[in-house]
């Protein structure tokens, strides 16, 4: 049976240094110590930063690009590349590939991220034992603003300070 995978969103924008790229770092590695593959858009800032500290504690990364970015080639940590013809095309294999979902700092390609994962969930459409986590505390005045209109909706996105809580989050699905 493969390892566990879990998708982790965030920003290309982190540089090493960056709170949000540290947070990636080691949210990678805890993942891959405890097991799970990680997946994640392949390249830079967040995705890099996860994707190394995966690799440097031995796990997996499957790195989900697209060819519609002609510049853009797949960071060096990644150890499966899987690529897709477009935007849509790779968010729907990023979240097919997730049993849990990591949500990190980011823009609006995160934002986008979250919110169709979010609605997926929310709508009945992934299956309730797949976690969404946000990370850090980033995302939470959206999840406040969000549940204002829909309060059930909150219920379906977890809260998370630190990596560590990451594990423990995922570590039964």
């Amino acid at each position: 049976m493969d390892k566990k995978t879990v998708t982790i969103f965030g920003t290309s924008r982190a540089k090493e240094g960056d709170s949000a790229y540290m947070l990636a770092y080691e949210t990678g590695r805890l993942l891959a110590q405890a097991g799970f593959t990680i997946a994640n858009g392949g390249y830079g800032g967040t995705m890099l930063a996860a994707a190394k500290g995966a690799a440097e504690a031995g796990g997996e990364v499957i790195g989900v690009t697209c060819s519609a970015f002609k510049s853009s080639t797949a960071n060096k940590y990644i150890s499966r590349e899987v690529d897709t013809a477009s935007l849509d095309g790779r968010l729907d294999k990023l979240i097919q590939l997730g049993q849990a979902y990591v949500v990190l700092p980011g823009g609006t390609g995160t934002l986008l991220e979250l919110a169709k994962v979010w609605e997926l969930k929310n709508k009945g459409f992934l299956k309730t034992d797949k976690p969404i986590i946000l990370l850090g505390g980033f995302w939470k005045p959206l999840v406040d603003l969000v549940a204002s209109d829909d309060p059930d909706s909150s219920s379906f996105v977890k809260l998370a300070a630190e990596p560590q809580q990451v594990i423990k989050l995922i570590s039964n699905c």
